[in-house]
């Protein structure tokens, strides 16, 4: 019996976003409710759970309880983990998927937004994440991230492309993600008055996969697997890639890229290495926004 979550929540969010041609279908959100309230983090884990049950699947969809808590939502296997006794291996695909999403927009020019890299803001991206249980003990999951183009015309939105990405096709490195999500030190005493403090946020960006033209216009799945279209066989193989490592070019990791049926009947597979756009990168943070005065104004003293 298949129980990939990656596969069944493609193949939900390719049938939510899209009909049978390919055409994005539309969708409106309600307002925005506060600067970190994300509607459409929302509307997807519901219309997931929606679509889940309509079609009698084991699986189903929830919300973080909050705007600031990751992973956006958890896509979960009601028949394993509601027993309360089922033990899920680091990784396992079958019972547990955490969901984080990253919606952008498209440029006056039709290209996709932030096409070279995407703000991860204090977290990391990586294949493994860590949720809890109600008595705080931590479950390493596996987790991937959906990349969605939203173009909107009035209260009305289109998804004109979809990526669910392998976590791990962006990083693999859970020493990094561990290195971050847990308790940091902040510097605190500052100032003159000493009731300064400095939370000494990270800040991480890493690759949009929307910003290579082989994913853009597309619903594509990116999975660490193949012989996914063999157990799932609506899906077809799309192509492959592969990503050079950072630490010694000579090693990849390879990925496997999965469509809808109706959606590469007549495409030619892919096979491509480093598709995601690189972004930009300097040691050297750029200086603060400057005031330019409208007139020349000497100082007799800078600090």
């Amino acid at each position: 019996m298949p129980r990939d979550l990656d596969a069944e929540t493609f193949l939900a969010l390719r049938n939510v976003f899209f009909d049978s041609t390919g055409t994005p279908t539309a969708y409106k959100l309600r307002p925005k409710a506060s600067a970190q309230d994300d509607p459409f983090d929302e509307y997807v884990a519901n219309r997931l759970d929606a679509y889940f049950r309509a079609n009698h699947q084991d699986a189903g969809a929830i919300k973080s309880p909050g705007p600031l808590v990751s992973p956006d939502m958890l896509v979960y296997r009601p028949s394993l983990v509601q027993t309360g006794n089922y033990v899920a291996p680091p990784g396992d695909r079958a019972a547990l998927l955490a969901l984080e999403v990253k919606k952008v927009a498209r440029t006056t020019s039709g290209r996709v937004a932030r096409a070279s890299g995407i703000d991860y803001n204090t977290t990391p991206p990586c294949g493994l994440v860590r949720v809890y249980g109600p008595d705080s003990v931590p479950v390493t999951v596996h987790a991937s991230y959906l990349f969605a183009c939203q173009e909107s015309n009035g209260q009305e939105h289109r998804l004109t492309a979809l990526v669910l990405c392998d976590g791990n096709a962006l990083n693999d490195d859970v020493g990094l993600y561990l290195s971050v999500v847990g308790q940091r030190r902040k510097e605190i005493g500052l100032g003159t008055y000493g009731d300064g403090l400095n939370r000494v946020r990270p800040m991480f960006v890493f690759g949009n996969p929307l910003g290579s033209p082989l994913f853009d216009r597309n619903a594509t799945l990116i999975h660490g697997h193949s012989g996914i279209d063999r157990e799932y066989q609506s899906l077809r193989v799309a192509g492959t890639f592969r990503r050079t490592t950072g630490v010694d070019e000579s090693q990849s990791r390879e990925f496997y890229c999965y469509r809808d049926e109706r959606d590469c009947a007549n495409a030619r597979p892919f096979d491509t290495l480093d598709p995601f756009p690189v972004p930009d990168r300097s040691r050297v943070t750029q200086a603060r926004g400057r005031f330019k005065l409208p007139w020349s104004v000497a100082s007799e003293t800078a600090p």
